[in-house]
């Protein structure tokens, strides 16, 4: 059986749990995609999957040679466009994840500018406020805040987002305006889960990084909510520099102890490792990365120039 096709199969069985999911992918056959996965697994002597009544699952080296198998697939697809003279034509569904703030915010607009820019392109934008991954979920590109662990994915800097503490002039006018981390423990901190895990919130001391244990008045994993709560005068909350850039351009929002914020985190346009790089993904990185800089750039100009203006 031709090799290529056998990984087809695996990949399609992998990507939707089920032989016969698979076979409609494919355009083929339950019993010839079960037949397939039998002969791959007879032939390398492991078992790749395992079957319930409802679902099939990826052994641990199902996983991984699924993994495989999609970067293979993906440099020999990129190969043959190569050799027919499409390689410098973007094609095909481009999908792209990030934080559900950050897509809306910044990364919604430039996917439309690119679409725009090229016709043969389709985009399916995936926001979740999770680290996927990008193997496993078929994603061509993530933007992601955040020091990127060892992996084999490539990597291009964008820019970079703080972590500010923020509440509104109206609550700030009633409690009093904290001074040192100490501080916080006399207010209500509205507690965004995502940035201030363990109830505490980290920041820079004078001997490098410190926590301090909080007990949030209010809790939640939703950035959105959080802040929400702070503008409305409900207490402090924690957030990235571009979450809050426009409730702080607007004076709906101040920081609060910037002096103790931490270092900036890096912001990443992150795609898997290949040896060809799929046109469409070349593309839109080279198309992205400018806007993207400039955009962040311009975020963290806003955020700083009207902190300034709060403390002068």
């Amino acid at each position: 059986m031709d090799r290529f096709h056998e990984l087809r199969v695996l990949l399609a069985v992998a990507e939707t749990g089920g032989f016969a999911k698979a076979a409609a992918r494919l355009n083929s056959s339950p019993p010839a995609v079960t037949r397939a996965i039998a002969a791959l697994e007879a032939r390398l002597g492991v078992e790749l999957f395992t079957r319930t009544t409802r679902r099939v699952h990826p052994t641990e080296t199902g996983r991984v040679l699924a993994e495989r198998a999609r970067l293979v697939l993906a440099d020999l697809e990129a190969a043959e466009r190569e050799a027919s003279g499409e390689a410098a034509l973007p094609t095909g569904q481009l999908t792209i994840t990030a934080s559900v703030t950050m897509g809306r915010s910044v990364l919604a607009p430039i996917i439309s500018d690119f679409l725009d820019a090229h016709p043969r392109v389709t985009a399916r934008a995936f926001l979740v406020d999770r680290v996927v991954n990008l193997i496993e979920e078929g994603i061509d590109v993530a933007l992601r805040v955040g020091q990127l662990p060892d992996s084999s994915m490539m990597s291009r800097a964008v820019g970079e987002v703080r972590r500010l503490l923020v509440a509104s002039p109206g609550y700030l006018e009633r409690r009093g305006t904290p001074r040192a981390p100490a501080d916080l423990k006399l207010h209500s901190i509205i507690a965004f889960s995502g940035l201030m895990q363990n109830r505490e919130w980290i920041y820079a001391g004078e001997r490098g990084a410190s926590r301090i244990a909080l007990q949030p008045r209010f809790e939640i994993n939703d950035a959105a909510a959080a802040i929400s709560g702070a503008e409305a005068g409900n207490g402090i909350t924690i957030a990235l520099s571009y979450m809050v850039a426009k409730q702080m351009r607007e004076g709906r929002l101040v920081p609060v102890l910037e002096r103790y914020a931490p270092p900036a985190l890096p912001v990443q346009l992150v795609y898997p490792e290949s040896r060809l790089i799929a046109p469409k993904v070349r593309a839109f990185i080279d198309s992205a990365t400018p806007r993207l800089r400039s955009a962040l750039a311009g975020l963290s100009a806003r955020s700083r120039r009207k902190s300034g203006e709060e403390r002068s």
